[in-house]
């Protein structure tokens, strides 16, 4: 293992040596207990062990196997990974160019319906927009029961409610603009990139009044403009019977004793909640909600609608796709002060007949065909590279258009169509409509 050492705003840190590019792994970029609010780490003892991931957020494949509770997945993204699990996970990972100097940044925001995944999976990888001189970010939030307990009685003590995997998110923003010169990057170019969970949570950084100044640009897959449909105010009356259910779960008498508990006690006893309610709980209950700070009745307004450039995706066979496509071109139309490239990712995936799925755009986007076990052709390798090749334009000048792709407009009456011939083209809406309503795939 080759290793490579820098020198930090936070001290001095080792990492990986890869050759065509360094890696730093399992940064610490915030402390903070349970259901309390992020404090970004502001220096360490000793040289940092940089060599390593960090731990993931506790989540259902934390407790139980992946392989049973999701198989799809799993052998998509984790087949033969292994991960260790905490609530303390706020951790990043970095790729670089050697010797970068002032390189426009991208940080991901990974996905999972706000309970499950992580910045380190198969599919997720910053090697290809290192070797194109672009600073890669991946960081990991706290999800589920950790990440977005809305109990009025945190409320008292905060003074803001819930949200707390969103203020870590926002916490590794505020550690990457401060510190990512250290790694060659440039503070005053960051790009957000996020994926379904991970798209509504850039949507709100984007627009939340606490973190917008420090963004430049967004890329949203499989995402965009959800959060401002599902995003509402809950009454304190509804959060606390729903939290005192999880509380008489897990057996206790009070949230008090509730933080005290373990961290799988305090899994089930969520889940079981969730279940007894129904799907209309865990969206209402779990999924972020307006909290009085970073998430505001007025973030959404049309007003405070950064006039940041974008790219909005969505696949043939994603979660409701027709649905998708009707919010994008909602937000196009609201969004008039910037340019929004919007695509469909139209490659059906070889190997079986599930289409293009919800995610199976990612492995495009981050050149990691190789990391899966589907009977990739010279084609799916071509539509990866004008993909990274699109997204590494964007993040450098704020538009996608390069010489791997035909000449990208945007708006959305015609769309890019990554597809066996990529092409700008209609949205295929009949395709759609017709995965809407019968599409049995995966969609989580």
């Amino acid at each position: 293992m080759n290793t490579v050492k820098l020198k930090t705003e936070c001290g001095d840190i080792v990492g990986l040596d890869n050759g065509s590019y360094v890696e730093f792994r399992g940064i610490k970029y915030a402390d903070a207990g349970r259901w309390e609010y992020p404090v970004v780490t502001d220096g360490w003892d000793g040289v940092y062990d940089a060599t390593a991931f960090g731990d993931c957020c506790y989540q259902h494949r934390g407790f139980e196997d992946d392989a049973k509770v999701n198989p799809f997945y799993h052998r998509e993204f984790r087949r033969g990974m292994s991960f260790t699990y905490s609530e303390d996970c706020q951790y990043l990972n970095i790729s670089a160019p050697k010797n970068a100097k002032k390189c426009p940044v991208l940080l991901y925001i990974h996905g999972g319906s706000f309970t499950g995944g992580s910045s380190n999976e198969g599919h997720i990888s910053g090697k290809a927009y290192a070797e194109n001189d672009i600073v890669f970010v991946s960081v990991n939030y706290r999800l589920g029961p950790y990440g977005f307990c809305s109990h009025p009685d945190v409320a008292d003590e905060n003074g803001v409610c819930g949200n707390f995997g969103l203020f870590d998110q926002a916490a590794a923003l505020k550690w990457i603009k401060n510190n990512i010169s250290s790694f060659g990057g440039d503070p005053e170019r960051i790009t957000l990139l996020g994926q379904s969970a991970g798209a509504m949570s850039v949507d709100v950084l984007l627009s939340s009044p606490l973190t917008r100044d420090m963004v430049s640009g967004a890329v949203m897959l499989s995402g965009a403009a959800l959060q401002r449909v599902l995003s509402r105010p809950l009454s304190p009356q509804k959060m606390k019977k729903f939290w005192d259910e999880i509380i008489k779960n897990a057996g206790k008498t009070s949230l008090s004793e509730l933080r005290d508990t373990d961290a799988k006690t305090l899994y089930y006893a969520w889940l079981k909640a969730c279940r007894d309610e129904g799907i209309k709980s865990t969206l209402s209950y779990t999924l972020p909600c307006e909290d009085g700070k970073l998430l505001t009745k007025d973030t959404f307004n049309i007003k405070t609608i950064s006039a940041m450039p974008k790219i909005l995706g969505v696949t043939t066979a994603d979660m409701i796709p027709i649905v998708l496509k009707l919010l994008v071109k909602k937000w196009v139309r609201n969004d008039k002060g910037s340019k929004c490239f919007v695509y469909l990712f139209a490659r059906n995936l070889p190997g079986d007949n599930c289409g293009a799925w919800h995610s199976s755009d990612l492995p495009y986007v981050f050149a990691t065909l190789k990391n899966g076990w589907r009977p990739f052709t010279d084609i799916d390798y071509l539509i990866s590279e004008q993909m990274v090749a699109a997204v590494s334009a964007f993040v450098k000048c704020g538009d996608p258009n390069c010489r791997e792709i035909p000449t990208w407009k945007p708006g959305t009456h015609k769309v890019m169509n990554f597809c066996e011939k990529t092409r700008l083209a209609g949205w295929k809406t009949a395709t759609l409509i017709k995965n809407t309503l019968f599409n049995k795939g995966p969609v989580l």
